[in-house]
């Protein structure tokens, strides 16, 4: 059999302590990860730490314009709604002026109608009452002639 005593004495001086040794490497790491946390701090958390306060400032002076500029439109919102609401009430009362207004003229016309149709009337009816006669007499006249006629003929 060949054995390989070059393993067996790398195995037999080989450290024991398993997962927790202590020996020069836990102080390599400690510094390798200080170093890489300052590091990795001024290379890459720095830059984006200023852009988010940044982004916090935009957005604090954004949200302070947004809050400028809907105060200034509520308040030109209240004045316009006030004078909307002035507007309205003004063309109520006009509205009403003018129904007022209208209804006097239609009650005027209305009567002038009603005299005009009142005054036609009487003159209706005296001019058929004026008729009514001179045909009556000319229905007399006629029905004398006929009757005449008439008894002529009979007796003839």
């Amino acid at each position: 059999m060949f054995y390989n005593y070059n393993s067996i004495l790398i195995i037999g001086t080989e450290k024991t302590g398993g997962l927790f040794d202590f020996d020069g490497t836990l102080p390599v790491i400690a510094i390798q990860f200080v170093l890489f946390m300052f590091i990795l701090n001024f290379i890459l958390y720095t830059p984006l730490l200023d852009t988010i306060d940044e982004r916090n400032i935009y957005i604090k002076t954004s949200l302070e314009e947004a809050t400028n500029v809907l105060a200034k439109s509520n308040q030109l919102n209240t004045k316009y709604e006030k004078k909307a609401s002035k507007a309205r009430k003004a063309a109520k009362l006009d509205l009403i002026t003018y129904q007022k207004l209208y209804k006097d003229i239609l009650d005027e016309k209305m009567k002038s109608s009603q005299i005009f149709i009142d005054d036609f009337l009487v003159e209706t009816t005296k001019n058929f009452e004026n008729n009514k006669d001179n045909i009556l007499v000319s229905f007399d006249s006629e029905i004398d002639s006929l009757s005449s006629q008439i008894i002529t003929k009979i007796l003839t």
